[in-house]
């Protein structure tokens, strides 16, 4: 670390134990009273790295309010890599929401679903692979790994049957550059009430839409917040394809959030198996794709 850029101004620096991100994370405060987020990764993640320091500074110049990049490179004599950033100040949004207002609430939201629509500006590249076939194998490979893990979510069936009968739903679909875990546990709300956008640590190529896999996090907190994003990023109501899309993408992530959770513990496997009958409860056991917390007509 003694090899970073300016490290004889870090005043402070503080370990980071929030997230599930690989990377080791560290608050930092320079002598000169500036607030840093240092992220260190191992040098073999360089490549993506550096292009995910890259697309965050093109976001940054687009307007999207984040963490400004400040610096990017080689550390720990080459063993590994660092992105330096502005620290955004402020709380939690899962902290801060269920404080507000409804209205509050939903107005952040709909700010949230406008910061999106700037984030899914950057187009895939051309020589990304077609939608339908990509995500086709990771359905085929989600529900085999469920399978596989032992652990069952009751009436799986319903979801699993609403998968097979919706995967035509992907063909065709235009791709761009995803957040990867846009929901409001990686959302900050500053002092001023302003919504800030961190940890793009999880960043791919895709379906703009399949984006919204990660809402049921924030409605489970927020209904009006995760109503108010949908209505900003689509400017009004969305439309019906979107909501059937929404509810095979987030059947899928359901599916293979049980195989992921094991590892962590029988409380993680709990809350997931806990957000699999919410699901079931929000689209009607899979028969009505607009899920129960979006309030039609919620507007401002």
């Amino acid at each position: 670390m003694f090899d970073i850029k300016n490290y004889g101004t870090f005043e402070k620096i503080e370990p980071i134990k929030k997230g599930w991100s690989s990377d080791k994370k560290y608050y930092v405060e320079t002598l000169t009273n500036e607030k840093l987020l240092l992220r260190i990764a191992d040098i073999s993640e360089y490549d993506k790295k550096k292009s995910e320091y890259e697309i965050m500074k093109r976001l940054a110049e687009c307007g999207v309010p984040m963490s400004q990049p400040v610096d990017f490179s080689i550390c720990d004599n080459g063993k590994s890599v660092y992105s330096l950033f502005k620290w955004c100040d402020g709380e939690d949004a899962e902290i801060v929401l269920p404080k507000l207002t409804e209205t509050e609430q939903y107005v952040l939201g709909l700010k949230s679903g406008r910061i999106l629509r700037k984030i899914h500006n950057i187009p895939a590249p051309n020589a990304q692979e077609e939608w339908g076939t990509r995500f086709n194998r990771k359905t085929d490979s989600k529900i085999k790994k469920y399978h596989d893990c032992g652990i069952k979510i009751e009436d799986d069936y319903k979801i699993i049957g609403y998968i097979e009968e919706s995967r035509y739903l992907l063909e065709g679909r235009q791709q761009c550059f995803q957040h990867g875990d846009y929901h409001i546990g990686n959302m900050i709300i500053s002092p001023e009430g302003e919504l800030r956008i961190i940890d793009f640590n999880r960043s791919d190529y895709g379906d703009p839409w399949e984006e919204f896999n990660r809402i049921v996090w924030s409605a489970t907190v927020s209904p009006h917040f995760a109503t108010g994003q949908l209505n900003g990023y689509f400017n009004g109501r969305p439309p019906m394809k979107f909501f059937s899309l929404l509810a095979f993408y987030i059947s899928s992530n359901t599916l293979s959030s049980i195989p992921w959770a094991i590892p962590f513990g029988e409380h993680e496997v709990t809350v997931m198996k806990n957000q699999a009958k919410d699901v079931l409860r929000w689209f009607d056991g899979m028969n009505n794709p607009v899920p129960t917390w979006y309030f039609a007509n919620f507007y401002i």
